[in-house]
């Protein structure tokens, strides 16, 4: 029998049970700090250096977790499911890659690549960036972050919106359903045809467009939705 296709969207949620912190706590801070002061490209040219303490410190820290039972079990759909399953992540982690996945577009970025402002490039990046390492493609000192910040456009849109077009099931995972363009993902493939369904720990400002929603822990509920598609 052939597999339905299938693109599922994965937030904080997804990996808050891994210890990672969400995007955004309940004051409205991003551990601790304003989005204003971290996240923008002029927080960025006001004060390149704290910037790069911020994201320096979380690429440090992903050595102290671990993907958890929800990571596995979509790693273990895509190894049923190969190309027809698509990861489409808004974190800027690598849990999914950890867990054995490879079919994942991070729309965000990661904290483990580093791009250039000189000459463009993006290059796999495990250490700290603040000392303003010479980039590897041109020797320029202008390496940052391959995070998109807000003001930017995500990576990766025309394959994500090409894949929700061919979705048959549109997949929400730990998401807030506040942020845009991602939040637009279930109208989007809801209009296509796709079946959708949420799940998060609690409803999300998008849960009325899903066709169905379950609420609950993610590394409870992922495991028990991919068995049921694995039968």
């Amino acid at each position: 029998m052939t597999s339905p296709r299938v693109v599922v969207l994965t937030g904080a949620g997804i990996s808050a049970e891994s210890g990672v912190p969400t995007f955004r706590d309940a004051d409205g801070l991003w551990e601790g700090h304003r989005v204003e002061d971290v996240a923008t490209p002029e927080a960025y040219e006001l004060q390149p250096s704290a910037v790069h303490a911020f994201y320096d410190a979380r690429r440090a820290a992903l050595a102290r977790v671990a993907p958890n039972p929800a990571h596995h079990a979509l790693a273990a759909l895509e190894a049923a499911y190969g190309d027809d399953l698509l990861v489409v992540t808004q974190n800027i982690d690598d849990l999914h890659e950890r867990a054995g996945a490879t079919r994942v577009l991070h729309m965000h970025g990661e904290l483990r690549s580093a791009l250039c402002r000189g000459c463009g490039g993006r290059y796999a990046w495990d250490g700290d960036l603040g000392d303003r390492p010479p980039c590897p493609g041109c020797g320029a000192t202008e390496l940052r972050p391959d995070v998109v910040w807000f003001g930017e456009v995500p990576y990766e849109m025309d394959r994500i919106f090409a894949a929700l077009e061919r979705a048959d099931l549109f997949v929400s995972i730990g998401t807030s359903g506040a942020v845009y363009p991602a939040a637009g993902f279930v109208q989007a493939a809801s209009a296509y045809g796709a079946r959708t369904l949420e799940l998060n720990l609690v409803p999300s400002d998008g849960s009325h467009f899903f066709d169905e929603t379950r609420h609950g822990p993610a590394g409870r509920l992922v495991p028990a939705w991919v068995a049921e598609l694995l039968g």
